[in-house]
């Protein structure tokens, strides 16, 4: 399929119901964040102990999302989508959810990533990461994306 196409069985349900007062084109950075293992810990633990520890984990991302300027967009069970307000086009819908091509690449690549892992295309990277290093991992097949892209590992710098 071409850049900018629609897929046939999407191509319908796109049309007379997307108006410009609904879906904004904004700037945006996505990213998503879950917590690896976490299905098997339920199982593992039991449900007090999975609660516990996602309690834990929200409370830390509200913590850290509120210091560097970022919103949590929406829980995702033990995940969450996060938006910061840099430079990634996205479409907002109806003011309060995020879709477009930046969000799903955010979402596969988060399914890419191993276990303390954050990968972003290369293309993504920008000078504005001064204090984050990104290695180069190659070309990835990416689900649902027709050409292999060009990732990246980030890390901090030391």
């Amino acid at each position: 399929m071409a850049a900018g196409q629609t897929p046939g069985r999407y191509r319908d349900a796109v049309a007379d119901d997307c108006t410009p007062s609904r879906t904004t084109r904004v700037e945006r950075t996505v990213a998503f964040i879950d917590l690896c293992g976490f299905t098997a810990f339920a199982d593992l633990e039991g449900d007090d102990r999975a609660v516990a520890v996602l309690s834990s984990f929200r409370d830390v991302v509200r913590t850290i999302a509120s210091e560097r300027g970022v919103r949590i967009a929406k829980w995702l069970g033990d995940g969450a989508m996060l938006v910061g307000v840099e430079a990634e086009p996205v479409i907002l819908i109806d003011g309060d959810d995020y879709i477009g091509h930046a969000v799903n690449m955010a979402s596969r690549l988060c399914g890419e990533a191993e276990a303390h892992e954050v990968l972003a295309p290369a293309d993504a990277v920008s000078a504005l990461l001064v204090n984050t290093h990104a290695e180069p991992m190659g070309r990835r097949e990416i689900p649902g994306v027709g050409e292999p892209i060009e990732v990246v590992r980030l890390t901090a710098h030391d």
